[in-house]
């Protein structure tokens, strides 16, 4: 089991969530939109610039580089 960062994993792979490292309104509003522990989650895009694009439950979100360094991921 290797946890890594969301930002870290390339782009076209799947990974599961394993937790968030993050503070409660950050927190609370990633579980909101689906990040939650066992979520299975596809990187569309992730390149060193701009936001990270991610698909999980069906829908597709632009997360900011911050906020995606805090959600860990069990890389499949």
């Amino acid at each position: 089991m290797v946890l890594l960062p969301l930002t870290m994993m390339r782009e076209g792979k799947e990974g599961r969530i394993s937790h968030i490292k993050a503070g409660r309104g950050l927190t609370r509003r990633l579980i909101e939109m689906g990040f939650v522990e066992g979520a299975l989650v596809r990187i569309l895009r992730a390149d060193f610039r701009g936001p990270v694009m991610v698909i999980i439950n069906g829908s597709k979100y632009a997360l900011g580089r911050g906020m995606a360094m805090k959600i860990m991921i069990d890389d499949c």
